[in-house]
């Protein structure tokens, strides 16, 4: 699966470095030239990484600062490149991960992604949503049961089709039958954080020791599934 990680600069040269260091790497590079379409995207999807040229705009320590308090790119991996206008304490004071000073070296970036890149990967995976047709039940504290399909699925939670009229908030536990040759029941506690008229979203804040193992087992097959469908895709084959 192809990591997707925003750059945002009008450094030319800066632009032609990274794009040089993440050549041979199966990160999608997404440029943006201003704060504001930066701000849009963190605020409409997820992405892996983000690299920040703090000469953009006077106040990118708040742009960095957004990012770490958005609620899907909290996690997200976070390279600062610091020159005159914001110091590498200050990046890292408000979230940076990793900083880099102009002119930014091969070597210093390679050094950088080293690092960096499996952490990417394993944020990608916790976050990455397959998408998946299954029954699910939800058990509220209220004693209520309430029946659903799963939309799509990730090593943090759920989305599911929402139950008619009635809200659904707080804690739940969520139960469905994992696909195997063997019947494996999941189970977790969850969080609900997000409803609309269509849909439900949980997180999962504790899945039940005898689920873990074998709900691990299923999202490995369903992420080499994809993986074995893009890399067909891209030889042309399917």
């Amino acid at each position: 699966m192809s990591l997707n990680c925003l750059l945002l600069t009008r450094d030319v040269t800066l632009l032609a470095t990274i794009r040089a260091g993440f050549s041979a790497t199966n990160v999608a590079l997404d440029m943006r030239a201003d704060a504001a379409t930066a701000i849009e995207l963190l605020d409409r999807r997820h992405l892996d990484g983000f690299i920040v040229d703090c000469d953009v705009l006077p106040q990118t320590t708040e742009l960095l600062a957004q990012i770490r308090n958005s609620r899907s790119n909290k996690l997200s991996i976070l390279l600062a490149i610091v020159n005159a206008t914001t110091s590498a304490s200050m990046a890292i004071d408000v979230g940076a991960d990793f900083v880099l000073a102009k002119p930014v070296q091969p070597k210093q970036l390679q050094s950088i992604l080293d690092i960096a890149l499996p952490r990417m990967e394993r944020e990608h995976r916790r976050y990455f949503r397959h998408k998946i047709d299954l029954p699910v039940e939800l058990l509220c504290q209220s004693g209520e049961t309430f029946v659903g399909k799963i939309l799509n699925v990730s090593e943090s939670g759920l989305a599911l089709t929402r139950f008619g009229s009635s809200a659904v908030n707080g804690v739940v536990t969520v139960r469905f039958e994992l696909p195997s040759a063997h019947a494996q029941t999941f189970q977790a506690k969850a969080d609900v954080v997000w409803q609309d008229a269509f849909a439900v979203g949980v997180r999962f804040l504790r899945i039940e020791p005898a689920s873990r193992a074998d709900f691990t087992a299923w999202l490995d097959s369903l992420e080499a599934r994809l993986q074995f469908r893009e890399d067909h895709s891209r030889s042309g084959k399917i």
